[in-house]
């Protein structure tokens, strides 16, 4: 039998929204029907690029399909996507799921009522390194993030805990199985009017802590993931996709009878997060199944930012509450 494909759309086709698009188009199972785009000018140049539709609105385009990527400014979030969940189409939204808890809710809800897949653009989720790190964790004691970019104007619609921090956020929420007691943020404003640099220490009600730093203002690419733990201490390289494990070796000492540690590094070198993400969304959406980053992710990740961002703008020192 002939496999029934899914028949998708993509809605915003700036940098995020062609990738999806180049994504889909490699994809046997999906059939491509068609883009929507604010700029008329963009969105003919990539259509004829990729050999798809331009429709109108995406209000015509979900007349089409049965699931869409949204890839418009987080602004548009929401407006967008209620009509999409409200037209029943399942709907893979680029992370941060929107800027309100309420909207989030809202969301989510029309998902639930609607049965569809609501999955959230998180991608460092389908990182190779990090679903190996995910594999070997036991009881994580200290986690430490470092996400850095040069700077460009790409992404300056949110500040930088939104647009950076927010994938270690849902990272280290989806693997600390306790809830969050306290946060504690600072950051500042270098280039935009927003913050650029940010730094937030979370204690969790298991005695785990989270620090996590991000920056847009730095002279180089940094995506490091450091997880301390009482059998292992495990360093995930997310750009490079590669994770190296330190143990204790159980037979080797060294001439003062100390024990030895061993190292074992590992690299994904023909990987693509991003594909890995897609295919994952097509798949939830052939078989109705459960995405790998839902809704509620999204939205678990989005009030810890939220936290994070008020503090650092209230200037507060102390820790708070959460």
């Amino acid at each position: 039998m002939a496999l029934k494909k899914v028949r998708i759309g993509v809605i915003g086709v700036g940098h995020l929204g062609t990738y999806h698009l180049q994504k889909y188009k490699n994809m046997e199972d999906v059939e491509l029907v068609g883009i929507v785009d604010v700029s008329e000018a963009r969105a003919a140049e990539i259509a004829d690029k990729f050999c798809t539709r331009v429709f109108r609105s995406h209000n015509e385009l979900l007349d089409q399909v049965e699931a869409v990527s949204l890839a418009v400014p987080t602004e548009e979030h929401y407006v967008v996507a209620k009509d999409i969940l409200n037209r029943k189409v399942h709907l893979l939204i680029e992370k941060p799921i929107t800027y309100d808890l309420t909207h989030a809710d809202t969301l989510i809800g029309l998902a639930d009522k609607n049965a569809l897949v609501f999955q959230v653009g998180l991608v460092e989720r389908f990182n190779p390194a990090v679903v190996r790190m995910e594999e070997l964790l036991t009881k994580p004691v200290l986690v430490e993030s470092h996400r850095m970019n040069e700077f460009t104007v790409r992404g300056i619609d949110v500040d930088v805990v939104l647009d950076l921090m927010i994938h270690d956020l849902d990272i280290i929420l989806h693997i600390i199985k306790s809830e969050v007691q306290q946060v504690h943020a600072v950051g500042m404003s270098v280039l935009t009017g927003k913050t650029d640099i940010a730094n937030a220490r979370l204690i969790f009600t298991d005695g785990t802590v989270a620090n996590l730093t991000a920056s847009r203002v730095s002279n180089k690419t940094l995506r490091k993931i450091r997880v301390f733990q009482p059998d292992a201490y495990l360093s995930v390289n997310c750009a490079k996709r590669k994770i190296g494990v330190i143990r204790l070796d159980g037979q080797t000492k060294d001439a003062h009878g100390y024990p030895q540690v061993s190292t074992k590094e590992t690299l994904f070198t023909d990987s693509d997060p991003l594909a890995d993400e897609i295919a994952s969304f097509v798949r939830a959406v052939a078989s109705r199944g459960k995405p790998v980053v839902t809704g509620r992710d999204g939205r678990k990740a989005l009030a810890v930012a939220l936290q994070i961002i008020g503090q650092i703008e209230r200037g507060i020192k102390d820790y708070q509450p959460y």
